[in-house]
Order: C-alpha cells, then sequence, then structure tokens
C-alpha cells in the first residue's frame, strides 16, 4: 500500500519525540510541520533550549525537504495529506482534530484528549459524522504487559476488584516551576495563536514553552499523569466511568506560580462497587507500589503493574474464612533494558501505538486506543478538578455525561471560547 502522508501539528517537546517515532515507520512519509513557535518548526534546538530550564526537545534529525507552517489551517488544506499527529498543548486538541476530521485527514492524538468534557463528546460526534480514523496516545495500550493483564483481569484470576491504586510522585520541592513575570514572548512565538481559544493573557517564561502543564487554564497534572493510570484501571477492569469523585488538594508547600495543587487526592466511585484511588505528589516523595504503577485489589488476588513487569499474589484467607488460594504468585518482566522514554521502559509502547495507527491508516481498522477510550479516560481527570474547584463531592451520570448533584457545575463541562474559535 502506497506511504501515509502525514502533517504534524505541534513539533516541541513531545511533538518531536513523535516525529521521531513516525519517522521509524517505512510506511510513513513525513510531508509537513506546523508550529506557532518558528525555531521548532526549523528544528533549531539551540533557539528553543534558550528559553526552557528544561525539556528541551532533541533535534537535528535528517528531514526530507517538507512544508513548513505557522497557522495549522494552512496544513490542513494540502490535499496530499493523508493524516495529521497533533502534539499541541491541550487547548488546541479539539478545534484540530475537529478540524482534522472536516479536511478528510485521520487524526492521531496526543494525551490528554481535551480541556474539557464537552470537548471530548464533541471530537467523538464530528469522527462520527465524517468517517474519519484516529488514535490517541495513551501509550499503555500499546504495552505487552498491559494487554497480558487487562486479559488476566477479565478472566478473573484476581477475583471481583474492589480498589484501584496509583499515584504520581515528582517531587518539586523547592522551588516548583519558579516565578516568572509577564513578559514579551520570545522571537518567533505567535503568543496569540498558542492562546487560541483561551482568553487573553501575557506570556510568562515559566507558561510556555512546556509548561503549561501546572496552569489549571491550560491543562493540570490530572490531565498530564493521571489520564495514563486511570484509563489503565479503567480498561483493566472494563468500566466505563466514575459515578461518583471526591477531591481534596492545596497548594500550601511549592511558592510558585502554578495555579494547580502540589499535593492531591482524589477517590473515584466505580458502577461495580470498587474505589479508584489516585495521589499528584509534586511537594514530596509518595509511597509507591514496589511491584508497579498501578494496583488492582481483588477478592482473590492482588495485581501490581506497569509497562515493564507485573506482580500477582493470591488474597490471604480472610477474618472468619477458611479457604486456600487459587493460583500461586507470580512475576513477569519484559526482557530487555530500559530504553524507552522518561520511564526507562523495556518497550517502546509509544512506537507500538504508532505503528498501529499507520497500519490502521492503510487497512481502515480501528486503532488500538480509539477517541472514545480517550475520552472516558480524560473525564476522570476533568470530574477530579471540577470536584477540587467546588470543594464537594460530585455524582456523575455515564450516559448523559452530565454531574447530577450539583445542577450548575455543568457549567464547568466546558468554558466559552475567545472569538473566532468556536466548535461548531
Amino acid at each position: 500500500m502506497k506511504k501515509v502522508k502525514l502533517g504534524f501539528i505541534g513539533v516541541g517537546n513531545r511533538g518531536t519525540q513523535l516525529l521521531h517515532g513516525f519517522m521509524k515507520n517505512a510506511n510513513c512519509e513525513i510531508t509537513a510541520l506546523c508550529d506557532v513557535y518558528k525555531p521548532c518548526r526549523t528544528r533549531d534546538a539551540a533557539a528553543v533550549g534558550a528559553n526552557l530550564t528544561g525539556r528541551a526537545p532533541k533535534m537535528g534529525e535528517e528531514l526530507p525537504p517538507f512544508k513548513k507552517f505557522r497557522d495549522y489551517r494552512k496544513l490542513l488544506a494540502m490535499e496530499e495529506i493523508d493524516a495529521v499527529v497533533i502534539a499541541t498543548p491541550d487547548h488546541w486538541h479539539a478545534l484540530q482534530t475537529i478540524d482534522a476530521f472536516r479536511a478528510g485527514k485521520d487524526v492521531f492524538v496526543e494525551k490528554p484528549l481535551t480541556s474539557t468534557i464537552y470537548e471530548g463528546r464533541r471530537m467523538i460526534q464530528v469522527q462520527q459524522e465524517t468517517g474519519r480514523l484516529a488514535g490517541v496516545c495513551l501509550n499503555r495500550r500499546g504495552s505487552s504487559v498491559y494487554h497480558k493483564c487487562a486479559e488476566m483481569v477479565r478472566q478473573g484470576k484476581i477475583g471481583e476488584i474492589k480498589a484501584g491504586y496509583a499515584c504520581r510522585m515528582s517531587d518539586m520541592f523547592p522551588a516548583g516551576i519558579g516565578n516568572e513575570a509577564p513578559a514579551d514572548p520570545p522571537e518567533g512565538m505567535d503568543w496569540n495563536m498558542w492562546l487560541g481559544p483561551r482568553k487573553k493573557r501575557p506570556y510568562q517564561k515559566n507558561l510556555a514553552p512546556y509548561y503549561f502543564r501546572w496552569w489549571n487554564d491550560f491543562s493540570s497534572q490530572m490531565g498530564n499523569w493521571g489520564v495514563h493510570y486511570l484509563d489503565g484501571m479503567r480498561w483493566l477492569t472494563g468500566e466505563t466511568g466514575p459515578i461518583a469523585v471526591t477531591a481534596v488538594g492545596s497548594k500550601t508547600t511549592l511558592k510558585d506560580d502554578r495555579t494547580i495543587p502540589d499535593t492531591m487526592a482524589v477517590l473515584f466511585e466505580m458502577p461495580s462497587g470498587a474505589i479508584f484511588h489516585f495521589d499528584v505528589n509534586e511537594a514530596s516523595e509518595a509511597l509507591r507500589s514496589p511491584h508497579g504503577e498501578i494496583t488492582l485489589c481483588g477478592t482473590k488476588g492482588t495485581l501490581s503493574l506497569d509497562e515493564n513487569r507485573y506482580h500477582i499474589k493470591p488474597t490471604r484467607a480472610g477474618q472468619f474464612q477458611k479457604w486456600e488460594p487459587s493460583f500461586e504468585e507470580e512475576s513477569y518482566e519484559v526482557e530487555g533494558d530500559a530504553a524507552f522514554g522518561d520511564l526507562g521502559t523495556k518497550e517502546d509502547t509509544t512506537q507500538n501505538l504508532i505503528d498501529d495507527f499507520v497500519a490502521c491508516v492503510q487497512n481502515r481498522q480501528a486503532p488500538r486506543c480509539s477517541l472514545e477510550d480517550g475520552h472516558r479516560a480524560t473525564t476522570f481527570a476533568h470530574l477530579a478538578n471540577i470536584s477540587l474547584a467546588l470543594k464537594q463531592r460530585i455524582e456523575w451520570d455515564n450516559a448523559t455525561e452530565t454531574i447530577t448533584n450539583i445542577p450548575k457545575a455543568n457549567k464547568l463541562l466546558h468554558y466559552k471560547y475567545r472569538r473566532p474559535w468556536t466548535l461548531d
């Protein structure tokens, strides 16, 4: 089959990682790049790095001649492009994905899928209207360990799941993202375009490039990391989404400019009766499983896993009970050296999703991680942030996607876009 001609929208830190991944696939052809920051689209790593204290993308790749754009709509107008890869900040994903569908392109989009719950459902509606393919880069969906464990849990190996645990530890004490005064954007950055649908505000060096993850108008650590772990729990257990969410958190230790908590804990009540726990620890160490990043506790056993390994042990006979374990304790680990990604995974799970997406564009099969999966996973994060903002437990209807116990809170399912941007 013919090579898939690709356009890339957003080629900073994560976009560069995805660019390198697609370059490894022989069935791809890089056709165009788009970024609102000129050094990113011209691949000038030194200029990008001069405006970052960390996370500067690794460039220097050998690319064939390609077109470069500041405005993604000009890239989408290229008839020869078959699919686009979107790795822009979260608040752009919905608009760019919907515009790509309407331009006749398939889409590979980064997590978290959206900035609001409304955006996710609207993306799915337009996908259905246009018949385009979409894959979401929740990279644990490309993990052989997670696939093994999903089958194991669905077969009832550890019994009925009653609890799930995960945490994100990123000890940023004492300086966090620092404190910066509003300033002129760096040379070559179209700041108005970077803001897009979000309200107008001055540029700050610890907001962009990259640092938007710590500002609640643009992202959150629930969205950045929570979606990975909560998608894993949701996938392995077959749950759709929570029926109630309670979040607590504060910013009391890090005195930086962030507008999200440095410490946060969330309980997700599931339709099955299970409770998922997720914590964000950015001002301290955190208690983590010695066997993985997610732990699921069932009536017959406990499973801990990450992208490199899993460990499963049987439940001991409990109070007033007498019975024998139904299986032997076991461990499994992927062979090879830790080499990929920030966490040193032994398997390139992102590459697995990239290769899967390219094949799906060619054979018109559904990618491993659909928009619906990405939307449902991201909904966990948005509901946690809404509960925290309200300082209340919220009850959620997965079918209607509405908050049922605090009707006025449904206004937080979306925000008013800055003109001229619209999802219509």
